[in-house]
């Protein structure tokens, strides 16, 4: 089996397993607690907390662990616009393309909070013009929020452009690098907020953080004891936290190796596809885009039934974002690139993961994406 949906979760790395046992056994306190037991657990805490910065670029006391990219995104989204309204700041900005997250974000702060939103259009490939969010900035801005890569598409937007737009204006950038965190780099881009999910980096499920500047100013989603600095209440998941810091720093160290080496493979599989099956398109940005990640149309099909024949055939890939679930409905971020409902619906997704694959792998999954699209529009 060829597991080709790493976009969604990515397996255990054994180094992060091996990492986070002592704290799953034999170093078990509560990081609060004033004791032995509780020291011990806290001072891995803070060990993971220094390094999880190192490699983001930021301080260590900026870094909010969380269970994951969709907790990271809320508290950003939510958190800083929030902690912005009683300076009257209760303008947003977003795009249409995001993950469900943040749009969901920020259909909250509308509802219950007043809080305006703007969504910046995106081209056919799902780019931002920097142009566009300097024209969609007003003096009551209080939080850009974009995904650095995109989890359908694999689009990779200009952040450091759009940083620049944003710092213009003294409002705060809040970048979704959930996807584009091991694969690109991170540091140097200007964001104020940086969220990341340890699962897509070889974590177990359930681990995440928020990067967000000491200076911004943020109101907790979650209340109670006041830990992660009053940003996050709840006890720590220590093991959790261990496992982020291992994962991020050796997709860090591997990146530009591993990079290079996945991207030139998905390269030629893109290439072989668009070459051998007449129904298929390629989406998101052809250059601009994460080096694991290749997404097509195959107008004319059905997309579950492509997906299924791939899977007879022993590869797993998806239709998009796997956190939309139970959603028949065609992708916002497809509709958002003027990509047609009908069309959209028949959106494959493939995403590979770090590990090398035998060279001729290019070759052998075109095939067999060939053959399972004839077989699902026959």
């Amino acid at each position: 089996m060829l597991y080709l949906d790493n976009a969604a979760t990515s397996p255990v790395r054994p180094e992060v397993l091996e990492a986070m046992r002592p704290y799953l056994t034999g170093v078990f306190g509560n990081p609060s607690s004033h004791h032995t037991a509780g020291e011990a657990a806290a001072s891995a805490l803070d060990d993971a907390r220094a390094r999880v910065a190192r490699v983001l670029g930021m301080r260590t006391g900026d870094i909010v662990f969380t269970a994951g990219g969709t907790e990271a995104n809320n508290l950003a989204v939510k958190g800083i616009v929030l902690g912005a309204l009683e300076a009257g700041r209760r303008h947003l900005v977003i795009s249409p393309i995001e993950h469900e997250s943040i749009l969901e974000s920020a259909a909250h702060l509308q509802r219950f909070h007043g809080v305006e939103v703007t969504e910046l259009p995106v081209d056919r490939n799902g780019r931002i013009a920097p142009e566009s969010l300097g024209a969609a900035i007003r003096d009551d801005t209080a939080l850009v929020s974009i995904g650095h890569a995109n989890n359908e598409i694999g689009t990779v937007q200009d952040a450091t452009a759009l940083a620049a737009v944003a710092r213009a204006a003294r409002v705060p950038l809040h970048l979704d690098a959930v996807q584009s965190a091991g694969w690109l780099p991170l540091t140097g881009l200007g964001a104020d907020a940086v969220s990341i999910a340890g699962h897509k980096l070889g974590t177990p499920k359930g681990t995440g953080a928020l990067a967000v500047r000491g200076r911004v100013p943020v109101e907790p989603v979650l209340h109670g004891g006041g830990q992660e600095r009053g940003r996050r209440s709840g006890t720590e998941n220590v093991a959790g936290a261990v496992a982020l810091a291992t994962a991020l720093e050796l997709a860090e160290r591997e990146r530009d190796v591993v990079a290079a080496r996945v991207g030139s493979s998905t390269a030629r599989f893109i290439s072989l596809v668009l070459g051998q099956v007449a129904e298929a398109a390629l989406t998101g940005d052809p250059v601009h885009r994460l080096p694991a990640t290749a997404s097509f149309t195959f107008a004319g099909t059905s997309g579950e039934s492509v997906l299924l024949e791939l899977e007879r055939r022993g590869v797993i890939s998806s239709s998009g974002s796997a956190c939309a679930a139970g959603s028949d409905e065609p992708s916002h971020v497809l509709l958002a690139c003027g990509v047609a409902p009908g069309v959209a619906q028949t959106s494959v997704r493939f995403t590979f993961g770090r590990e090398a694959l035998p060279a001729d792998a290019p070759e052998r999954l075109a095939a067999l994406v060939t053959e399972s699209v004839r077989a699902a529009g026959g």
